[in-house]
């Protein structure tokens, strides 16, 4: 299974009064991960793919452990774990090569920004989210 890696700086003001990463921020850091992913990362030469819009229904987040403010980015590692017809779930662990701070996942909803209303995944969309799903999905296993 191939994940998306994206190396989040930790800002200054991300810290709350007891001098750690504040939970809210994580939803932060876990937005400019997928963003790298969904549209940095998404086919190219003028493909319209990601590119209409999409809306989160859901997150869910495991704190682990606190982290401390420093100078040196933390890890977010990103991968799939479901493709619906007009839905998906984006799997995250916010970690160091040795600790890991947070486990969350976000389930994002393509959106048609003209028509006010989601849409179906593409076929182009799901062959690029497919290289990101994880192996219990690939081999037809459950997905957690």
């Amino acid at each position: 299974m191939a994940r998306h890696i994206y190396s989040c700086p930790l800002r200054w003001s991300d810290m709350d009064a007891f001098g750690h990463v504040n939970n809210v921020v994580f939803l932060r850091y876990l937005e400019e991960a997928r963003i790298d992913f969904m549209f940095r990362l998404a086919p190219g030469n003028g493909s319209p793919s990601f590119s209409g819009g999409s809306v989160v229904a859901r997150h869910e987040i495991d704190y682990i452990r606190p982290l401390f403010h420093r100078h040196e980015p933390v890890t977010v590692e990103s991968w799939v774990t479901k493709i619906g017809a007009a839905s998906l779930t984006i799997a995250y662990e916010i970690k160091d090569p040795d600790r890991v701070y947070v486990r969350a996942s976000t389930v994002v909803v393509p959106y048609d920004l003209a028509e006010q209303r989601p849409r179906r995944i593409t076929a182009e969309e799901r062959a690029f989210l497919q290289e990101y799903v994880d192996d219990g999905m690939r081999s037809g296993g459950a997905v957690a």
